[in-house]
C-alpha cells in the first residue's frame, strides 16, 4: 500500500490502554464482558421494539436506530483489541486502520445526529402534543433517519480520504486500542493542518451545533412542564426525556471534550482511557437507562423473553 506522497507502509502498532503483561488477562475479561453486555443489551431493546406493536412509535423508532448504531459501534472497535490481547499482538494493517477510521467516525456522527433527533422528537411530543402524530409521521422519521446515515457517511468518508493522502514515517505506535482519528493524523510526516482543521471545524459544527439544538429543545421542553398544572403531569412529562437526557448527558460528556483536547493531549494514554467512556461504557449503558425508568420498554421486554 502506497499512502500519500510515497512512504510505503503496510501495518500500524496498538499500544492498547496498557503496555502491562499482568494486566492483559484483566482487560481482555473486562472489555469481553462490556462488549457482550452492550451487544446482548442493544439487541433485546432493537427485538422488544420490532415485536411489540405498542412501541411502533417514533421515540422507539429512534431507540432501535440508536442500538443499532452503539451494536456497530463497540464491533468496529473492541473485536480487533481482544484479538489483539489474545493473540499477543499489537499489529493493524494500514487497510484495517483506515476502515476503522471511517467506521468509527461514521457511528460517532449517527449518535450524535440520532440523540438529536430524539430530542426534537420529545420536543415535539410534549409541547404540540396535539399534532404530535401529524408532525412526526412516519415518512418524516424515516426521511430524518435517512438523512442522518448520508450525512454519517459522507462526513466519515472526507476524513478518510485525507488520511489517504498523508505520508507516515517509521514512528508507527498508535497510543490507543483502536485507530483513533486524531492520534494516526499526529503520526504523519508531511503536513497536517488541513486534517486538523477540518477535525476540528467538523467536531464544532457536528457536535457543538446538535448539541445547541438538543439545549434549545430542552429549553422549551421545560418551559412546557413548569406550565403544566398538575404534578403527575409534570412527572409523567419528565419521565419522558428523563432517559434521553442522561444518554445525551453521558455522550456529549465524554466525547466532545476527548475530540477537542485529544490532538493536543500531553499524555495520549490518557486520552485513549477517556475514550473507553463514549467508546465502550455509554453504548453498554443506553440499553439500561432506557429500560430502567421505561415501563413501556420493561413491559416489552417481559413480553419478548417470556415468549
Amino acid at each position: 500500500m502506497e499512502p500519500g506522497n510515497g512512504t510505503q507502509i503496510s501495518e500500524f502498532l496498538l499500544l492498547g490502554l496498557s503496555q502491562a503483561l499482568e494486566l492483559q488477562s484483566l482487560i481482555f475479561g473486562l472489555f469481553l464482558s462490556m462488549y457482550l453486555v452492550t451487544v446482548f443489551g442493544n439487541l433485546l431493546i432493537i427485538l422488544a421494539v420490532s415485536s411489540d406493536s405498542h412501541l411502533h412509535t417514533p421515540m422507539y423508532f429512534f431507540l432501535s436506530n440508536l442500538s443499532l448504531v452503539d451494536i456497530c459501534f463497540t464491533s468496529t472497535t473492541i473485536p480487533k483489541m481482544l484479538v489483539n490481547i489474545q493473540t499477543q499482538s499489537r499489529v493493524i494493517t494500514y487497510e484495517d486502520c483506515i476502515t476503522q477510521i471511517y467506521f468509527c467516525t461514521l457511528f460517532v456522527v449517527l449518535d450524535n445526529f440520532i440523540l438529536t433527533v430524539m430530542a426534537y422528537d420529545r420536543f415535539v411530543a410534549i409541547c404540540h402534543p396535539l399534532n404530535y402524530m401529524v408532525i412526526m409521521n412516519p415518512r418524516l422519521c424515516r426521511m430524518l433517519v435517512l438523512v442522518t446515515w448520508i450525512m454519517g457517511f459522507l462526513i466519515s468518508l472526507l476524513h478518510s480520504l485525507m488520511v489517504l493522502q498523508l505520508s507516515f514515517c517509521a514512528d508507527l505506535e498508535i497510543h490507543h486500542f483502536f485507530c483513533e482519528l486524531n492520534q494516526v493524523v499526529q503520526l504523519a510526516c508531511s503536513d497536517t493542518f488541513l486534517n486538523n482543521l477540518m477535525i476540528y471545524l467538523l467536531t464544532v459544527l457536528l457536535g457543538g451545533g446538535p448539541f445547541a439544538g438538543i439545549l434549545y429543545s430542552y429549553s422549551k421542553i421545560v418551559s412546557c412542564i413548569c406550565a403544566i398544572s398538575s404534578a403527575q403531569g409534570k412527572y409523567k412529562a419528565f419521565s419522558t426525556c428523563a432517559s434521553h437526557f442522561s444518554v445525551v448527558s453521558l455522550f456529549y460528556g465524554t466525547s466532545l471534550g476527548v475530540y477537542l483536547t485529544s490532538a493536543a493531549a500531553q499524555n495520549a494514554y490518557s486520552s485513549a482511557t477517556a475514550s473507553v467512556m463514549y467508546t465502550v461504557v455509554t453504548p453498554m449503558l443506553n440499553p439500561f437507562i432506557y429500560s430502567l425508568r421505561n415501563n413501556d420498554i420493561k413491559r416489552a421486554l417481559q413480553r419478548f423473553l417470556g415468549r
